[in-house]
C-alpha cells in the first residue's frame, strides 16, 4: 500500500491542507477515524465502497465525504488508485455554495455539487494521466476552475483556532464571549461553513488528541483526566463512538 502526502500550489493553500496519493494492490477492508475536514477523493483506478450494518454501497468515483463523528468502514477493490483533496476546515465554501453541513456523515457524488460535465472532464483526464504529477495537476486544475473569489470569514477562522489552541476543551460560550458574537448567529455560521457545530468540531478535535496521546507513555486515567472528561465511563463512552472500540483495546492495537 502506498499513501504519499503532496503540498497544494500557493494560490490554493488557503483551501487545501494536502493532497494524498493512496494506492493499494491488494482487496481491503479498513476503517476511517472522525477528522475535522471535509474530503474530496478521485479514483482514477478501481473501486470503492462503503460498508454500514453489513450493506455494502459503491462509492462514485469521483466524491466527496463531509465531517462524520463516528468512524466509517471502507473497501477497496483490488489495485485502486485515489487522489485526496484534504480540505481545510472552511476551503469548501471557495469551491461550491453548498452548505457544508449538508454533507455531516455523508459521502456522495461530486457531480450533485459541481457540474457534471465538469467531472466528467476531469475523470477522463485522469484516466489518460500516466504519472502523480500529472494526476495532481488534473485535480488542481478542476479546484482552480471552481475557486471562488470570496472572503474567508475571519470570525470563524479564528474560532477554529481558538478550538484547536484548546485541544477541543474550550466552551462555545467562552468562544462566544472572545470574538464578540452572539452563539446562534456563531453557531448558524459555524455550521455551514465547517460543517457540524462548533461543540461537535471540538469533541472531534479532542477525540484527534486523545488518539496522539495514546501513543505515548501515559496512562489511559491521565488521558481521560488531561482532556477534560468528567470520569473513566464518560471518556469511554465517548471514544467507542468516534472508533467502534474501547480506548483499552485501540491502544494495543
Amino acid at each position: 500500500m502506498r499513501f504519499e502526502k503532496i503540498a497544494p500550489t500557493q494560490r490554493l493553500k488557503p483551501y487545501v491542507k494536502y493532497y494524498a496519493i493512496s494506492e493499494n494492490a491488494e482487496a481491503n477492508t479498513y476503517k476511517v477515524l472522525p477528522s475535522t475536514g471535509l474530503v474530496i477523493g478521485f479514483q482514477y483506478q478501481g473501486q470503492l465502497s462503503t460498508i454500514n450494518n453489513s450493506k455494502e454501497t459503491i462509492l462514485s468515483n469521483a466524491g466527496i465525504s463531509g465531517v462524520a463523528d463516528t468512524f466509517k468502514i471502507f473497501k477497496n477493490a483490488a489495485s485502486i488508485g485515489t487522489i485526496l483533496v484534504y480540505l481545510t476546515e472552511v476551503g469548501l465554501a471557495s469551491f461550491s455554495t453548498c452548505p457544508a453541513n449538508e454533507l455531516f456523515n455523508e459521502s456522495i457524488s461530486l457531480t450533485e455539487i459541481f457540474d457534471k460535465h465538469k467531472i466528467s472532464e476531469t475523470e477522463e483526464k485522469l484516466y489518460l494521466a500516466t504519472s502523480d504529477q500529472s494526476r495532481i495537476k488534473v485535480v488542481e486544475q478542476f479546484l482552480l476552475s471552481q475557486l471562488k473569489e470570496i472572503a474567508q470569514d475571519k470570525l470563524i477562522v479564528n474560532a477554529v483556532k481558538l478550538i484547536y489552541q484548546h485541544k477541543g476543551n474550550i466552551k462555545i460560550k467562552e468562544i462566544n464571549e472572545q470574538l464578540s458574537i452572539s452563539q446562534s448567529p456563531f453557531e448558524k455560521r459555524f455550521r455551514r461553513l465547517v460543517g457540524v457545530s462548533a461543540k461537535k468540531f471540538s469533541s472531534i478535535v479532542r477525540f484527534n488528541n486523545v488518539l496522539s496521546e495514546l501513543s505515548t507513555e501515559k496512562s489511559l486515567s491521565q488521558i481521560c483526566y488531561d482532556n477534560n472528561f468528567f470520569d473513566q465511563s464518560h471518556f469511554i463512552k465517548d471514544f467507542k463512538q468516534h472508533t467502534g472500540d474501547t480506548p483499552e483495546s485501540f491502544k494495543l492495537f
